[in-house]
């Protein structure tokens, strides 16, 4: 474990930038108010995701590797960062529909209904705590997995 510190500390890290997008989220209503706005504005969260990953395989390269890192290494670090962020993913969004914005989930359910997009039916099932533990244990790592290959590639040592 002492060659995944690194790894681990990077995981922990993007858990807790997750929760402070969620809050920031909810700040700004957009689980509340201006839930109307949620689809196009969540997808501002990809930058500081990838921003993380980047740091992490800069971390990764500069303390650990000497400077040196080829393309492998980077993308097997980003893939075990994946799966820590992906074991925290449950706790994750537990902490995050419990305690952070209890409300999303009926907010998402009305507006859904409300305007149309879903009959309320399939709002309760898209918009629940079930669905979304699923979503995160499938998103997290395709897109850890995505991103770990886009980093390493970028972060990697340029050779001769």
């Amino acid at each position: 474990m002492k060659n995944l510190k690194t790894e681990i500390k990077w995981a922990v890290i993007f858990t807790l930038m997750t929760l402070c997008w969620m809050v920031v989220e909810k700040l700004s209503g957009l689980h509340s108010t201006h839930i109307d706005k949620h689809m196009v504005y969540t997808n501002f969260y990809a930058i500081p995701s990838i921003l993380v990953y980047v740091f992490a395989l800069m971390d990764k390269k500069k303390n650990q590797l000497n400077g040196k890192m080829n393309y492998a290494q980077g993308f097997v670090s980003g893939i075990w960062i994946t799966l820590f962020v992906t074991i925290l993913a449950p706790l994750n969004q537990y902490m995050i529909s419990t305690f952070i914005t209890p409300e999303f989930f009926p907010n998402a359910i009305d507006y859904a209904v409300e305007s149309g997009r879903m009959d309320r039916e399939a709002a309760e099932s898209y918009f629940s705590m079930k669905n979304y533990l699923l979503q995160s244990l499938i998103g997290t790592p395709l897109m850890g997995f995505l991103t770990s290959a886009v980093v390493a590639f970028f972060t990697k040592s340029k050779e001769g």
